[in-house]
């Protein structure tokens, strides 16, 4: 079987694919058919939290498997309870819903925010601010709510009610708050696909402050962010603030689908029977994964991802080729004097994956790639760019 020919033949034209068939991998190794290894910089886009085919991940999600594989939301099942339990008690947030992607959970966080502002302040009240440079999925209303142009020219008119500002542009904030009917503000707090750009510390609170002054919720995108990648469980919890919805997916199922929209206080009972709901939200098997994934993100590995950051980052700095290192914990991207896709080539050539954010390079390892494996794959991006 010629997958990548069938692959052309059979499959909508909608990827870019790197002329690379993986095969199998384990930890942070991957191998194509022909047995070539490669170390992971990307982890299938910051969704294999613990890499290929961790042990304990697959016991819970086999011994699921073995007990039951869907139930729907009609009735009761105990992996999505104890994970909504354990996101609860590791956040203190109040409520989860879950969903299947990252673009779902942002669909729910935009509807419960729209309908909270119209409960409490009318039906006129559901614009929200968004950043330009964001990315916030690929759905209608989410390519709305994403603040790049080049995503919305192909699919006009998209869903109303969105505007952008100036991420770290206070100014630009405080005058769209005023001018429009304002339900929320919606932000990434590294802007992942925009080129991995961390906001600013100061503008962030700003926001904080601003919502709590005129009542308008704060949701944190940590879709990429989130789940242990930035050195926190969740990327808000190294701002100081405390949003009102969180959304998350890619790395919190392990490497299986699944989204999850955390509610605050204010939020937590917003959506009522009937008023929202997904068929495979929650289902049994991704949500045994995720409990395994999560209830793992301790102290010790976050401390490990910190200590993982400042070692790529010293090096990188190193080399003359390569310039602007942005992101935070393990969530990082950095300009090259080369183009960018002669890099990724040039790595995969060597045995590393890296991927691209823009004209970035970005890299996105496991949580707890080994430390001789990360510090040849560095020495790897380092030889290509000297």
């Amino acid at each position: 079987m010629c997958v990548k020919t069938n692959d052309e033949k059979y499959i909508a034209s909608t990827y870019a694919r790197f002329p690379l068939f993986i095969e199998k991998g384990k930890g942070s190794l991957a191998y194509d058919e022909d047995g070539k290894e490669y170390i992971d910089l990307g982890t299938g886009i910051a969704v294999n939290t613990f890499g290929y085919c961790d042990e304990e991940w697959i016991g819970a999600v086999t011994a699921q498997l073995s007990a039951v594989q869907h139930t729907s939301n009609l009735f009761y099942s105990a992996p999505d309870t104890e994970l909504a339990k354990l996101l609860c008690e590791k956040t203190g947030f109040k409520k989860v819903f879950f969903s299947n992607s990252g673009a779902e959970a942002n669909e729910c966080a935009i509807k419960a925010a729209r309908k909270y502002a119209a409960d409490k302040k009318g039906g006129d009240y559901y614009t929200i601010i968004t950043l330009k440079n964001s990315f916030h999925g690929r759905t209608v209303t989410t390519l709305a709510a994403t603040g790049q142009d080049t995503f919305h020219k192909d699919f006009l008119p998209l869903t109303d009610g969105f505007c952008y500002v100036e991420a770290n542009n206070t100014e630009e904030l405080e005058k769209a708050v005023k001018t429009n009917k304002i339900a929320a503000i919606m932000f990434e707090l590294v802007q992942g696909e925009g080129g991995v750009i961390p906001l600013d510390k100061e503008f962030v609170q700003k926001i904080a402050q601003i919502a709590q002054k005129e009542d308008i919720l704060m949701i944190a995108d940590e879709v990429q962010t989130g789940n242990g990648r930035t050195g926190k469980l969740y990327a808000y919890m190294n701002y100081g603030i405390n949003p009102d919805i969180v959304t998350t997916a890619k790395g919190i199922g392990g490497g299986l689908p699944l989204g999850a929209t955390l509610f605050g206080e204010k939020t937590a009972n917003v959506l009522t029977p009937g008023t929202h709901g997904s068929t495979f939200g929650g289902n049994p098997v991704c949500c045994a994964g995720a409990v395994n994934i999560i209830s793992r993100i301790d102290d010790k590995l976050l401390d490990e991802v910190a200590k993982k950051s400042n070692y790529i980052i010293e090096e990188l700095s190193k080399c003359k080729g390569i310039s602007n290192i942005t992101g935070m914990g393990l969530m990082l991207g950095f300009n090259t004097l080369k183009d960018s896709s002669e890099v990724i080539k040039e790595c995969r050539e060597k045995g590393v994956i890296v991927i691209k954010a823009k004209d970035k390079i970005r890299l996105l390892p496991a949580l707890n790639i080994p430390w001789e494996l990360l510090k040849r794959a560095v020495e790897v991006i380092k030889t290509v760019n000297s």
